[in-house]
């Protein structure tokens, strides 16, 4: 059992990220999923659009 008093070994080169830098990446991430989404949604429509202008309702 430990005695509380053990020393730690520390790393000295290690670098703290502040929450602030993290925040934008995050924000990027979703605009640009956001964007993906609505051009996905677009080029849906337009091939539905095609399609549907193709279609000969003349059966």
């Amino acid at each position: 059992m430990s005695t509380g008093k053990e020393q730690l070994d520390t790393e000295d080169d290690f670098i703290a990220v502040e929450a602030d830098d993290a925040e934008p990446v995050v924000e990027v991430a979703k605009t640009n999923l956001s964007k993906r989404r609505t051009i996905d949604n677009l080029l849906e429509e337009r091939r539905l659009q095609k399609q549907l202008a193709d279609y000969d309702f003349d059966l």
